[in-house]
C-alpha cells in the first residue's frame, strides 16, 4: 500500500471512529436517563449497560486499528469535517 492510498485509509478510519464515537455518546447517554429514571425497568438499564459496555470494547479495537494505521503512517493526516466541508462549499 503507497502512502496515498495509507493516507486514504487513515482518513477513512478516523471518520469511522468519529461516528462510533458520536454513537456510543447517545447510548451512554440514553443509559444515564434510563438509570437515573425509577421508573425504567431494571432489565432495560442493564442492556443499555451491557450495550455501552460493549461498544466501548469495539471503540477501544477500533482505536488500537487506527493508531496502528497512523503508526505506519507517520502523521495524523488531516480530515475535513461535515461542518468544515459546508464552510467551504
Amino acid at each position: 500500500m503507497d502512502r496515498v492510498q495509507l493516507e486514504e485509509l487513515a482518513v477513512s478510519v478516523i471518520k469511522e471512529h468519529r461516528a462510533l464515537l458520536a454513537a456510543d455518546q447517545l447510548i451512554y447517554e440514553e443509559w444515564t436517563r434510563a438509570s437515573e429514571d425509577p421508573s425504567v425497568p431494571s432489565c432495560v438499564r442493564q442492556s443499555l449497560q451491557e450495550e455501552y459496555l460493549a461498544r466501548q470494547k469495539r471503540s477501544e479495537a477500533q482505536q488500537e486499528r487506527l493508531a496502528h494505521i497512523i503508526e505506519i503512517l507517520g502523521f495524523v493526516p488531516s480530515v475535513v469535517g461535515e461542518d468544515e466541508k459546508q464552510k467551504s462549499d
